[in-house]
């Protein structure tokens, strides 16, 4: 998948949450994966506005 930018305000893209998946412990859940990838890029705590998106991205690179 392309590279793009998720979270505008933190300047989180794609490959971003992917390596933080990647390196982290294996996740069960998406809202853990979710709080993790927050935690390491501080994604959804600007605005908020990109929540959704990073779920979708966590969830879509989970399903790989």
């Amino acid at each position: 998948m392309e590279n793009y930018k998720i979270c505008n305000c933190k300047n989180v893209s794609y490959a971003d949450v992917e390596n933080v998946l990647h390196n982290s412990t294996s996740f069960s859940d998406v809202e853990k994966a979710f709080d993790e990838v927050q935690l390491q890029t501080h994604c959804s705590t600007g605005c908020g506005g990109c929540h959704d998106k990073i779920i979708d991205a966590i969830s879509e690179i989970m399903s790989k």
